[in-house]
């Protein structure tokens, strides 16, 4: 019974209306793969706290790169750049402008944000290992001008948070629907982890998908191991249904 009410929520939801009022939209603006891994970090690192203040906040991040986001990252001044006004909460401009400069390292050196992803879950075939490969590299090539801001855009997997908005983000890349935009290939859909923020923990243990108190990673891993008897091979998909029911329920 379960089930079948939550695919119903997936074919209303995960649909091409759904991009508009989320972050994903801003990965549909561009057509080059290079601009959309970078429009989707850096989105999916400013996706938290009300939804229309930081996607009024990454709307003026994006038009400072003038829309271009690769080629912004490609020449950009570490010493001299506009990023002027882009404090969100706990960041501050300082924050991404470290993010932007090591971006550019990594692109020069004639890497992407894939190749780093897929280095680290190659691995061990590890999402986890996976993050925290990344999340190092940007630690490690940073330097003390960040503020505690820069680790919260970038959070420590091994302080086993829920890691919400990096899940997010493997979901748009990973899996290919009207929604998600499917440019990478080296994690199955079956081994992503659900994007759990405080909303889908709530309306999970309304619907008996999550019996832990906390909102960690072994609550994401519950959750997701529960998706999975409803489709072992893509149960993240079960985000949409989530985010239906929550609408439909006013939760």
């Amino acid at each position: 019974m379960l089930k079948t009410q939550l695919d119903k929520y997936i074919l209303e939801y995960e649909t091409k209306d759904f991009i508009k009022d989320d972050p994903v939209q801003f990965v549909h603006r561009f057509k080059t793969k290079q601009d959309n891994e970078i429009s989707g970090f850096i989105a999916s690192m400013f996706a938290y706290g009300k939804r229309e203040v930081f996607i009024s906040k990454l709307d003026y991040i994006f038009n400072l790169m003038d829309n271009k986001p690769f080629e912004y990252v490609e020449s950009f001044d570490y010493k001299s750049n506009n990023i002027k006004c882009c404090d969100y909460r706990f960041s501050k401009d300082c924050d991404l402008v470290q993010i932007l400069k090591i971006l550019n390292k990594l692109y020069s050196e004639n890497e992407t944000l894939e190749s780093l992803f897929k280095f680290g879950y190659e691995q061990k075939n590890d999402v986890w290992h996976m993050f925290q490969v990344v999340v190092d590299y940007f630690y490690s090539n940073t330097d003390e001008s960040v503020t505690k801001g820069f680790y919260h855009l970038l959070p420590d997997p091994k302080k086993k948070s829920a890691m919400k908005r990096f899940n997010m983000l493997l979901r748009w890349f990973i899996r290919k629907s009207e929604v998600d935009i499917g440019i990478w290939n080296f994690v199955p859909k079956s081994e992503l982890l659900i994007p759990l923020d405080t909303h889908v923990a709530k309306i999970s243990r309304n619907l008996g998908l999550l019996k832990r108190n906390d909102n960690g990673f072994e609550s994401v891993v519950e959750l997701t191991n529960n998706l999975k008897t409803f489709d072992k091979d893509d149960p993240i998909k079960y985000d949409f249904a989530l985010f239906g029911y929550g609408v439909n329920h006013k939760i």
